[in-house]
């Protein structure tokens, strides 16, 4: 064994920078931080979207419209998925339960039908609302429509 042959046991030393061990080293005086300001001083946290004291992107962004907290979501359904789905179960009645079941709708949403698409069969709907188009439609081929 001789000294220039001599190396640290496997995995006894890490591959990472030594900061803040003196001038010598390369990385002394400001650590890597640069020189002042906020950043370089221990304990910094910086608040999400803090742009330095410059005004912050979402407040120069312009901001505009307005969300109507009470407006009511309607899952909808047309005419021609009625008809597909009347041929498919062999059934006149239509409620909310064979919406959900056939994956139409969840328990939560609230059903709008609505005009588009052709219906020939006679059926009896039930959802929450109708277009005036889906209604006619509906009565015109001897269905009936049921509000809830």
């Amino acid at each position: 064994m001789k000294l220039h042959t001599l190396t640290p046991a496997e995995g006894s030393t890490k591959n990472r920078k030594r900061i803040g061990r003196g001038q010598g080293s390369g990385r002394g005086g400001t650590s890597t931080r640069g020189h002042k300001g906020a950043k370089s001083r221990s304990g910094y946290k910086s608040k999400l979207g803090f742009e330095g004291g410059q005004m912050p992107l979402q407040r120069r962004v312009p901001k505009f419209g307005f969300k109507n907290v009470n407006r009511i979501e309607y899952q909808i359904i047309n005419l021609g998925d009625l008809q597909i789905l009347v041929d498919k179960l062999n059934t006149d009645t239509i409620s909310l339960e064979t919406f959900i079941e056939n994956g139409l709708m969840s328990k939560k949403d609230v059903v709008k039908v609505l005009g588009t698409g052709e219906l020939t069969s006679k059926i009896n709907v039930s959802a929450h609302k109708f277009s005036a188009s889906a209604e006619e439609a509906i009565q015109k081929v001897g269905g009936t429509v049921n509000k809830l």
